[in-house]
């Protein structure tokens, strides 16, 4: 995929979330796509073949909470997290990033 134009760049969508490190392995990318929790460009896919390209937007439904990532390039290889992390560009809204203890812990009232 390296020889291709950075616009023309495409990759299934489940070897992409196993490669940007979204999924621990590509047999839950496609389970998550599978259970229509993931949609592209605002429409709800449920084919793990379905092919992305650079530009793309992409929803994920996923325990930690909600995300809304671009998709900036394709991956050749699951590598470290600091490769992974050029492959996309987090537009979540900023209560979608807080991890699921900090979301627990604003939730809880303080005791008087």
């Amino acid at each position: 995929m390296t020889g291709e134009p950075l616009g023309e760049q495409r990759q299934r969508i489940d070897k992409w979330l196993f490669f940007a490190r979204l999924v621990k392995s590509r047999a839950l990318a496609q389970a998550l796509v599978e259970g229509g929790l993931v949609s592209v460009n605002g429409q709800v896919i449920t084919l793990p073949s379905r092919l992305i390209r650079c530009g793309d937007r992409i929803d994920l439904a996923l325990e930690s909470g909600d995300k809304r990532l671009v998709m900036r390039a394709a991956g050749e290889r699951r590598g470290p997290y600091t490769e992974a992390s050029r492959l996309y560009e987090d537009v979540s809204e900023p209560q979608a990033r807080l991890s699921a203890f900090e979301r627990a812990q604003r939730m809880v009232r303080p005791l008087k």
